[in-house]
């Protein structure tokens, strides 16, 4: 299979207004989107800031649990936390996969406004499997990614949806979701015996 990578991308998304703006950077996106992204396989997550400051104190958490006292506190976090790259905006990011991987990535886009997919999660399993290319999945923080972000991706993916109408996952939740159902084991369940 092609590697898989993973951007959060902070600029540019929209806040509740629909303004394009640069969304403020959280550890625990960073952690937790790593973890993920550890567990399922991803070659390299991305946190995507144009904010210099912002990616200095991304630098300033990954050297904490990479090698300051967090390494020997918690090894599997320092495992999860070496798949973290910062860079500045989306073509850094996309140039950084096609050197890593050796050719240009497929972008696909996940939003909870999504109303017309692009591909299907058992499309997406087929895709990945028969594809030479690699994968770059984009997260967007706030109120999603931009129009200018979307009408990039060669995918949309489908929407995360809930039972009701509230949808607004944090996208560290949205992240382990989706890339469960993109790389997770699809084992039967056993049934019990007596």
């Amino acid at each position: 299979m092609p590697p898989l990578y993973v951007a959060l991308l902070h600029h540019p998304v929209y806040d509740k207004n629909r303004q394009v703006v640069t969304t403020a950077i959280t550890h625990m996106d960073i952690h937790d989107i790593a973890r993920s992204a550890c567990t399922f396989g991803v070659r390299r997550f991305y946190v995507v800031t144009p904010v210099r400051a912002l990616r200095e104190l991304s630098a300033r958490i990954l050297a904490h649990w990479g090698s300051g006292w967090g390494a020997s506190y918690n090894e599997t976090r320092k495992d999860a936390l070496a798949l973290v790259g910062l860079t500045e905006d989306l073509e850094q990011t996309i140039a950084d996969v096609e050197r890593d991987a050796g050719r240009q990535p497929m972008l696909l886009v996940t939003s909870a406004r999504t109303e017309r997919p692009t591909i299907g999660w058992p499309g997406l399993r087929r895709l990945r499997a028969d594809s030479e290319r690699p994968l770059l999945v984009l997260f967007g923080t706030g109120w999603g990614l931009t129009e200018e972000v979307i009408v990039r991706a060669d995918h949309r993916l489908p929407a995360v949806l809930g039972t009701g109408e509230y949808n607004h996952l944090s996208v560290r939740s949205a992240a382990a979701i989706i890339l469960d159902r993109m790389c997770g084991r699809q084992e039967e369940p056993q049934e019990a015996h007596p």
